[in-house]
């Protein structure tokens, strides 16, 4: 895992990549946001969508919801970076556009957009 922390709109966000899969369920989701923010002290965090494990984007899992939850718990904002219109289920459209419109959680289609979406969220 590589960890580089950016300044924008005078806030650090740390930028996350990987070639694994580092959040796979709850507790590798806990060891992540414990891991990043050591490293970086920041709480505002950029991962790529391929660095999650698929189930987190089958809502039936019910591991979006448990891991979102850790974030909020820990006051850490994570902007996920992917395209997201692979996939085809209403519910996980109707929660990426809710997730969008909210301050902790985003899905943004570049890293850059990620990054300026981060940064203006109080």
């Amino acid at each position: 895992m590589n960890v580089a922390k950016v300044e924008a709109g005078g806030v650090d966000i740390a930028v996350v990549s990987s070639s694994e899969v580092l959040i796979g369920d709850v507790q590798s989701a806990l060891n992540f946001i414990a891991t990043v923010r050591y490293e970086t002290d920041c709480d505002r965090i950029v991962l790529n969508q391929s660095n999650v494990s698929d189930s987190f984007f089958d809502l039936k899992t019910r591991l979006a919801g448990e891991i979102l939850q850790k974030f909020i718990n820990y006051q850490v904002k994570l902007a996920l970076v992917g395209d997201f219109s692979i996939y085809t289920s209403q519910s996980l459209k109707d929660f990426i556009y809710e997730c969008n419109r909210g301050n902790d959680f985003l899905f943004m289609p570049t890293e850059q957009q990620a990054i300026v979406k981060l940064s203006m969220l109080k």
